[in-house]
């Protein structure tokens, strides 16, 4: 192929020519969401990320197997291997079935993705459907004497497996300094060391999610999912594999000495991982007051946002950003890619209205070019963007006489927008595919303001009955000490 991608590679930390290992096949793994709870922001980056590598390889021209798990068991509350699960944990708490809560906010993750236009992957297998797999590789790392037994549960040993392997290589860490600078966890007793993982846990009386096995009746480790799905759909060794930086240690890091463990081979040649969203400087988190679900965002309830966002907005402000930077939030960011999306969504909307001329005062085929080469940059999409804005200006120009540009300039121009702003970046008019909602966003902001007017007023027949009248509908207003926020009923 002439066009040729470079990634950054996180286990080599340094940018490198994609070449799949059977081109024109290529392989991707890409962890995805523990289902317990609303989509947030912190799921769209990694989401939009990789289905703009995805749409990227589509675009080269190759047959892209896409892999994206659901984490629907296994997934325990803390580092030291104990807690309850938190899928069970929710159901327990609702009082349904585990697999009704994973259902539940798979279905709403999908939701969410899709009005944000993420591709559905090639395959999303769930961990709860691999179980025999992941007993397999249990299996597999036994026989290679990396894993050993504790009343039932399953450990893998990775002080014996840094002997012969350099546990830490992708996060930069050094195994002796870990455990020189790791205190026991409760816990932890039943390890060899801290740094032992689980890869099966026995279930205790009250653990409802629970499959029998050679060791005990219980369920695998969180780490142990991706190693066997990724196998299973994509091979022993394949292209590429993602997450967000969170997942970079201990999650890929003991994928990795699980592969190796168990097929005494480097399972990945790609290793991506995007950076982190803060929220006006500070890590999102609930503690902290700031934490935003996509749903929050499209709606505007919550008290940290000023109005709501369309979708492509959000999608655009992500893609404003290279992946591999950290993305800071603000309402004022939000409102300028707001802006700057309206800008673009206009003007390439106006190419078709354009009037050739004979002679050209642009070069159309060098800013291509420019699109490609941020495109083929390690994903470059900050750069990109600013090539579409000089495409803008170009065709504002144009409208005004002070450009001129030829029939070829014109479908080159089009071609532009509907390769790079369409398909691969994944924009559309912020008015398209959602515009109910959108519409009854702004009407419920418009009527929830005249309602606090009332209540300001002390005019409280008002404020009532416009709280009535929407339940009568079906939707309901809540008041809180942060303000109103409504939901349907």
């Amino acid at each position: 192929m002439e066009k040729r991608l470079t990634v950054y590679n996180t286990l080599t930390r340094r940018k490198e020519v994609f070449e799949p290992l059977a081109p024109p096949f290529a392989g991707m793994y890409v962890c995805g969401p523990t289902v317990y709870g609303d989509p947030h922001l912190g799921h769209a980056r990694p989401a939009i990320t990789f289905d703009l590598l995805f749409r990227t390889l589509q675009h080269l021209g190759y047959k892209t197997r896409y892999v994206r798990n659901i984490t629907d068991v296994g997934h325990l509350e803390n580092d030291a291997d104990e807690g309850e699960d938190k899928i069970a944990k929710k159901a327990r708490i609702e009082q349904v079935e585990p697999m009704e809560i994973a259902q539940f906010y798979t279905d709403r993750y999908h939701k969410f993705m899709d009005m944000l236009n993420v591709m559905r992957p090639s395959i999303e297998p769930r961990a709860s459907g691999h179980i025999i797999e992941q007993i397999n590789l249990v299996e597999q790392i036994f026989e290679a004497g990396f894993a050993y037994e504790v009343n039932g549960s399953v450990y893998f040993d990775v002080e014996k497996y840094d002997k012969n392997h350099h546990y830490g290589r992708l996060s930069g860490r050094v195994l002796d300094d870990l455990m020189a600078n790791t205190r026991e966890l409760d816990g932890q007793q039943e390890k060899r060391n801290p740094f032992d993982f689980a890869l099966w846990k026995k279930a205790s009386d009250e653990h409802i999610m629970r499959w029998p096995s050679p060791w005990s009746e219980g369920f695998p480790g969180w780490h142990l999912e991706c190693t066997a799905m990724s196998t299973k759909y994509l091979g022993e060794e394949f292209d590429i594999h993602g997450g967000g930086m969170d997942l970079l240690f201990p999650h890929h890091e003991c994928e990795i000495a699980q592969s190796v463990a168990a097929t005494g081979k480097q399972s990945v040649r790609y290793w991506m991982h995007n950076n982190m969203i803060t929220i006006n400087g500070q890590k999102m988190g609930k503690s902290l007051g700031n934490f935003i679900t996509l749903e929050e965002f499209f709606t505007g309830n919550h008290k940290l946002l000023e109005q709501s966002y369309n979708p492509m907005t959000i999608r655009f402000f992500i893609l404003q950003a290279h992946y591999r930077s950290t993305l800071d939030f603000s309402n004022e960011a939000l409102q300028a890619a707001d802006k700057g999306l309206k800008k673009l969504m206009a003007a390439t909307s106006s190419i078709k209205n354009l009037k050739a001329s004979d002679k050209s005062s642009v070069n159309i085929p060098e800013l291509s070019n420019k699109c490609d080469e941020a495109l083929l940059d390690d994903l470059n999409s900050p750069i990109l963007i600013a090539n579409l804005f000089e495409a803008v200006r170009i065709i504002n120009a144009a409208k005004d006489g002070k450009e001129t540009v030829s029939a070829d300039d014109i479908k080159g121009l089009q071609a532009i927008a509907d390769t790079f702003l369409y398909e691969i970046l994944g924009l559309s008019d912020a008015a398209e595919g959602d515009s109910d909602q959108v519409l009854l966003d702004g009407l419920m902001n418009v009527l929830i303001g005249i309602r606090k007017e009332a209540r300001a007023k002390k005019d409280f027949a008002t404020s009532d009955k416009i709280r009535d009248e929407l339940l009568a509908v079906n939707i309901v207003i809540k008041d809180t000490k942060d303000g109103a926020e409504w939901s349907r009923g």
